[in-house]
């Protein structure tokens, strides 16, 4: 398949991602059975996975949203920009951080320092996908779906300069180095 200018293969099956977000969902929901946890979806990406997600936590808990990027096109800008920010007190809660793709994180590093400063009871991250770089980094999700190389993937809301968002499944770009995600 063609989006733009790259080629794309299928990568991971929509069936396999449905298994794997039941599964941390079932996590998630043994880890806070005694809290109320407050889930920040980071957009744009995330919105599929954090509703999947979200569907199947039991766990009273919220959501809200948050925007950061760091991305152009099919790589990251290295620069950090805020979009939206909260409007709610996040003091004293427990909160979810649902993140689409760790993939250098610098941007997770800079929201989890931003919600901590702001009194949070815990923050902890969970991501579909994690790549490699993001292994070095001192802030690591707690739940972690699939882990990848460092290849570029779209599909269940990630997308290529706006386009592929839609797909169920996931793609990553043709030409890179096969590598399984289960």
């Amino acid at each position: 398949m063609k989006i733009k200018d790259i080629e794309f293969r299928k990568f991971i099956s929509s069936e396999k991602i449905i298994d794997k977000v039941a599964l941390l969902a079932k996590q998630i929901d043994e880890d806070y059975k005694e809290k109320s946890p407050l889930f920040l979806p980071i957009l744009n990406g995330s919105f599929m996975f954090a509703a999947d997600l979200t569907r199947n936590i039991k766990t009273p808990c919220r959501v809200s949203f948050v925007k950061h990027s760091s991305m152009q096109g099919a790589t990251s800008s290295g620069h950090l920009k805020t979009l939206i920010g909260l409007q709610e007190s996040l003091f004293n809660q427990d909160l979810i951080l649902v993140e689409d793709v760790m993939d250098t994180g610098l941007t997770l590093t800079k929201v989890v320092d931003e919600l901590q400063s702001l009194g949070t009871k815990s923050v902890e991250i969970v991501t579909l996908f994690r790549k490699a770089k993001a292994r070095e980094q001192a802030v690591q999700p707690r739940y972690i779906g699939f882990e990848i190389e460092e290849e570029f993937i779209l599909g269940y809301g990630l997308d290529y300069d706006g386009w592929g968002r839609n797909l169920q499944d996931i793609y990553k770009r043709v030409g890179e180095a096969p590598q399984s995600a289960d």
